[in-house]
């Protein structure tokens, strides 16, 4: 596995990281036991940059990533997030962007990973009421403090990166980036190139849509979150599943699966982007890993962009709650 660089602060990365969201929470019961074969699977081969944060499960997340890496810490590239503010039963509570908060958020996913250190630290999502600079100061003096080595923001708009930035260097942006979510070419992407910061791309399957294992929009299954996105319902459904048939056809063509089809377009896009699909098993992440030894050719790259042009999935991404937190 290739490695690439997350800004300019020294943090390199797997070109493709794990996601681990889904283990623990969102898409339904998964086996912990797989879980963990599947992060070690991960490291066997090199994917070493793994991505949790307090908010799935929530907090069993990391709880689970952390028993995964005992014994095995050294190499790993640990990313969590802080922010999302969920209680024990698993209500939402908002968003927390607080200096007290921040510290509080840090302490105790450092206690549940069982580890001294987060590599990287992301705001998860971005309080409106709390200035930017207040918040990113205070992760300032965790890494003043030993408590994390680099920075990031997740769904952050431009002028807010550009804000933080300016009060530390920011090492990466995370956002949604995929096939059907190519919103973030328009400001995000120019400016994080712009300023010198990483990309690391959450959902490049499109939540599983673009592998194209959803045929009906009855298979996703009772208590799988997704039930509640726009993008898998109705009409939208229906939209979005002509558009994996021509990814299909492209994947066809190539001799590989429409997923992996869909991770390699998304690591083409730069060496300073990072995909972070998610998985529960080892077979699916041993068919992702695959993704990064594919080469487009031109002609694969413009039979992609016609066959999914930008704006043309059909639905909001997340529902209207979740749609009001992004683009902070």
């Amino acid at each position: 596995m290739k490695t690439r660089a997350l800004g300019r602060q020294g943090l390199r990365v797997s070109a493709m990281g794990l996601g681990c969201m889904g283990m623990s929470d969102f898409y339904g019961p998964a086996s912990e036991d797989e879980a963990i074969a599947t992060i070690h699977h991960a490291l066997d081969r090199g994917v070493d940059f793994l991505d949790t944060s307090d908010v799935y499960g929530p907090f069993t997340n990391e709880r689970l990533v952390g028993r995964a890496l005992r014994g095995r810490r050294d190499g790993v590239v640990l990313a969590t997030k802080f922010g999302n503010v969920r209680s024990e039963d698993g209500q939402w509570r908002g968003v927390d962007g607080r200096p007290e908060y921040v510290r509080q958020a840090c302490d105790a996913s450092l206690q549940r990973l069982g580890v001294d250190v987060i590599d990287l630290y992301y705001q998860h999502r971005v309080d409106r009421k709390v200035p930017i600079e207040e918040t990113v100061g205070a992760m300032a003096d965790l890494v003043r403090a030993g408590k994390v080595r680099f920075l990031g923001l997740s769904e952050a708009a431009a002028a807010t990166v550009r804000r933080a930035h300016a009060t530390h260097p920011i090492s990466a942006l995370q956002t949604e980036y995929s096939l059907w979510t190519r919103d973030p070419e328009t400001e995000i992407l120019p400016t994080v190139r712009e300023l010198g910061i990483g990309f690391v791309a959450y959902s490049p399957l499109g939540r599983g849509f673009l592998t194209g294992r959803f045929a009906t929009a009855e298979d996703v299954r009772d208590g799988d979150a997704r039930r509640q996105h726009p993008r898998f319902q109705g009409i939208n459904f229906a939209a979005n599943r002509l558009l994996v048939d021509r990814v299909r056809s492209v994947a066809d063509d190539k001799q590989v699966t429409a997923g992996q089809l869909a991770l390699a377009w998304v690591l083409s896009r730069g060496d300073d982007v990072v995909p972070i699909p998610g998985t529960t098993t080892r077979a699916h992440l041993t068919e992702n890993i695959a993704a990064a030894d594919i080469q487009l050719t031109a002609e694969d790259l413009a039979r992609l962009e016609a066959a999914v042009p930008p704006g043309v999935t059909s639905g909001d991404r997340y529902p209207e709650g979740g749609m009001r937190t992004i683009n902070g």
